[in-house]
């Protein structure tokens, strides 16, 4: 290795990486944004709770 800023590389990599990770980890916040979905809409158990026990009522009607 004759230039010491080869050094650089892997950390660029491992930043990029973790850069892409955060891209997708957040990636329902943003298309609830870009909805109209105010952003604690997101997080409401309530309605993910009710939207579940509609689910399983559908799948005990049809066994």
């Amino acid at each position: 290795m004759e230039h010491p800023g080869w050094i650089l590389v892997p950390w660029a990599v491992f930043a990029l990486a973790a850069a892409v990770k955060v891209w997708r980890l957040f990636g329902g916040v943003r298309r609830a944004a870009r909805r109209g979905m105010p952003l604690h809409a997101t997080a409401n158990t309530e309605q993910f709770r009710t939207t579940l026990e509609r689910i399983w009522q559908r799948q005990q009607l049809n066994t």
